[in-house]
């Protein structure tokens, strides 16, 4: 299993990248793609994060640590960066890095609070998963890691992937492999710096963000990506994020 956590931010920040989340997913520019963030930390690391408000941002909980600032990256229209202050950051009191290092399932969740909206993003609705949650479900999981496993510079641009749950997904974790390959073969999933991307399943009223990308692994279960894809659904924890928002001033709507 791998965390998705990234530390090549100089490459991320000055690359012009291409290929893909893993296995060519596409570039998403309009509907969920508009949601998507980069996170840099001061110690060289990036993950991606969710705007579920116009100054609330969702991770994971690896994805953030004490002692270390953070930055969103916000690309103007030529693909220049510039970094955008973080106010605060919450990381969900279940959280155990013990516990995801030993490949066991925990509150991989945090939240940043922005010092000022991000204009060029649009918050996602936030839910958690249909019930029955079962294998065959579709989620949609995306990023902006890495397209080619170590390399840095192919990382950045936002993209996406429609992915379906297998094993016996539950509360605590669902396992997602690329439909055309089950997890057998290389084939479309979340590799290094998608760490808290979004995971979102089509409900009634459209694309619901439901979990974050927690870690991957390579085709059957080996190092890499291209694998699975491992997701820290939110049915357990979305009360701490809507409570969390309320105390910081910036309630959910409808919550």
């Amino acid at each position: 299993m791998k965390l998705l956590a990234a530390t090549a931010v100089t490459a991320l920040l000055v690359s012009s990248p291409a290929a893909a989340i893993v296995g060519n997913a596409p570039a998403v520019t309009d509907g969920i793609g508009r949601s998507v963030v980069t996170i840099v930390g001061s110690r060289g690391n990036f993950c991606s994060g969710a705007l579920i408000a116009p100054k609330l941002v969702l991770t994971a909980g690896h994805c953030v640590q004490p002692g270390v600032d953070y930055r969103i990256v916000e690309y103007d229209r030529e693909r220049k960066p510039a970094l955008k202050t973080v106010r605060r950051v919450a990381v969900h009191p279940g959280f155990s890095m013990q516990s995801i290092l030993a490949h066991r399932a925990t509150a991989d969740v945090a939240l940043l609070e922005l010092a000022a909206p991000a204009p060029e993003r649009v918050a996602a609705v936030l839910g958690v998963p249909q019930s029955p949650l079962a294998a065959g479900n579709i989620f949609t999981v995306a990023g902006i890691g890495v397209a080619i496993p170590g390399d840095g510079k192919s990382g950045g641009v936002v993209r996406a992937a429609p992915l379906v749950a297998t094993g016996r997904p539950g509360t605590l974790q669902i396992r997602l492999v690329d439909p055309a390959t089950q997890g057998a073969k290389p084939g479309l999933g979340g590799c290094t710096g998608d760490s808290g991307g979004p995971a979102f399943e089509t409900q009634a009223q459209g694309p619901v963000l439901i979990g974050v990308v927690s870690w991957s692994t390579g085709p059957n279960l080996g190092d890499g990506c291209g694998g699975m894809t491992g997701v820290t659904p939110l049915t357990l924890y979305r009360e701490w994020v809507l409570q969390t928002a309320r105390q910081w001033g910036m309630p959910l709507g409808g919550n």
